[in-house]
């Protein structure tokens, strides 16, 4: 089931927060009961066969959990280790096996030059997501840092449907807590007025601008998989449309799994923060995906030694760190590349501050070095989603090479200012022409002001927890933006705004299509 379905608007989600709340006025236990069953309703929506393989997991590392934390008692270290390895080992065979067993099979058979097969295997939804999760409960339990450990509470933090199929990764010592609350449990219509607002935002960028933008996407990198010629706009354009499209479908589910969760009463930890607002890479992935991020870098990156074991060591926990977590996105090298890419950025960064700090004896940075980090972090950035979205390598490595004019600049005509483009170029010694892009790379001329609408909204607009920030709705606190005019508060005139985006992007609800995180 998709929160930009009519079915999950109109039928399962008011059916759900309606039943809800009626439960709590007689057990909360009873009330949390029924999310964990409705949860697993809604992950059943999609294939009810993995239901169980969901219920097997969640009872198997809370037993483990369970006797880890027993053990912590009891001061047993080497029985602890014993079911620590246990838990997570069946953890990762049980991804391993649904996410990455063709993808290794495969190399393996071309390495080998032989013919192995498996049965095609479906890869159940949110894998990924809760086996991180249980993943970080088991290390805690080991590290004595488990202090709930009611069943249904545990399910409910595993299953909780606002997160289950693409994120955010929960961590227990934020969730468990708040299903234990007396105040979750009551309705408040503060929290049905910001859930619904924050949920009707994320929804608008979804099925408005994500998929709004995705036309211009699909025909650029298909052609180049098939081997087909790209001119250096076509290239730039079908480059940026999928940076903007990954940028509001990713927002937009963010935005609707912290609404959702708000209805209920409970916040769900920040997963996205203006990304493309970042000056460094550094500080993308502080906003990019921001749960994933805490994950590798709490349980991977200081496991492996972190800073602490000096420079060099520093440098390679960073590489492998960021390979596994391309891996984590998809069973491809193109996966694994971009993973590799995003830690050289980082590498580069981490050495480029200490030369600066050298340098400029820590100086603050100043508006135009802000300027510029901006844009050159923006471009390290689109150049790694190419990789991410391409079809394999080569395909990525010729929409690249179509990037910087080797395959020749035609500028669209009707484009505004192709004229001063056109002219740009020549006087810079590139060879341009003017003419009209195929109709298949750009539909009647839309996605240059698509791009430009998008990037303006990305780079000059607040997000939304900057705009709902009077009422902290995610877990981490967002400081206001100066002035007035972008901070919602419960009046008539952002009733009728928000009534009016959420008319419109129910409009364009007719065609359903996934969010783009599902797929990992």
């Amino acid at each position: 089931m998709l929160f930009n379905s009519y079915e999950f608007i109109f039928f399962y989600l008011p059916i759900v927060f309606v039943v809800f709340f009626s439960i709590s006025h007689y057990s909360h236990r009873l009330a949390a009961f029924w999310l964990f069953v409705a949860s697993l309703f809604f992950y059943g929506w999609w294939n009810p066969n993995y239901v169980s393989l969901l219920i097997i997991s969640v009872i198997f590392n809370f037993t483990i959990g369970t006797a880890i934390s027993k053990e912590h008692r009891k001061g047993a270290q080497n029985r602890k280790k014993w079911f620590l390895f246990i838990g997570i080992a069946t953890d990762l065979i049980l991804l391993a096996y649904y996410k990455y067993a063709n993808f290794f099979l495969n190399n393996t058979n071309q390495i080998l030059g032989t013919d192995w097969q498996l049965e095609t295997i479906i890869l159940p939804l949110g894998i990924s997501f809760f086996t991180f999760t249980q993943i970080a409960f088991l290390v805690d339990a080991y590290r004595g840092e488990v202090k709930e450990r009611n069943f249904i509470h545990y399910g409910l933090f595993v299953t909780y449907f606002p997160h289950l199929i693409a994120g955010p990764v929960l961590h227990h010592k934020e969730m468990m807590p708040q299903f234990a609350l007396e105040k979750t449990y009551n309705l408040h219509w503060e929290n049905i007025s910001v859930g619904l607002t924050i949920f009707i935002i994320g929804l608008f960028k979804k099925v408005v601008l994500a998929d709004g933008v995705a036309q211009f996407v699909s025909p650029v990198f298909n052609s180049a998989a098939n081997g087909l010629p790209l001119t250096l706009v076509e290239a730039w354009c079908g480059a940026l449309a999928y940076t903007l499209q990954l940028y509001f479908d990713f927002s937009g589910y963010s935005d609707m799994a912290i609404g959702l969760s708000h209805l209920f009463g409970i916040r769900l930890p920040l997963n996205f923060n203006s990304p493309y607002k970042a000056i460094s890479i550094i500080d993308f992935w502080r906003r990019w995906h921001m749960t994933l991020s805490r994950f590798l870098r709490d349980y991977l990156y200081y496991t492996l030694g972190g800073s602490k074991k000096g420079v060099v060591r520093r440098y390679l926990n960073l590489m492998i760190t960021m390979l596994l977590g391309g891996l984590w996105h998809g069973a491809g090298w193109t996966f694994v590349f971009w993973g590799g890419l995003h830690g050289i950025y980082l590498c580069i960064n981490h050495a480029w501050r200490k030369i600066r700090s050298v340098l400029f004896f820590k100086s603050p940075i100043g508006q135009v070095e802000r300027l510029f980090g901006l844009m050159f972090t923006f471009l390290a950035v689109v150049i790694g989603w190419v990789f991410f979205r391409a079809n394999d390598i080569n395909s990525a490595i010729a929409i690249l090479q179509a990037m910087i004019g080797e395959n020749g600049i035609v500028i669209h005509k009707n484009w505004p200012g192709a004229w001063y483009m056109y002219s740009a170029l020549n006087h810079l010694g590139m060879t341009a022409q003017l003419g009209i892009l195929s109709s298949q790379f750009d539909p009647l001329g839309k996605s240059l002001y698509w791009i430009i609408c998008l990037l303006g909204i990305a780079w000059l607009m607040p997000n939304t927890q900057q705009l709902m920030a009077r009422f902290t709705p995610a877990l981490e606190h967002v400081a206001y933006l100066p002035g007035q005019l972008f901070r919602w508060f419960p009046s008539l005139g952002w009733a009728l705004a928000i009534g009016f985006i959420a008319a419109i992007a129910i409009l364009n609800m007719s065609h359903v299509s996934e969010f783009l995180y599902f797929q990992f």
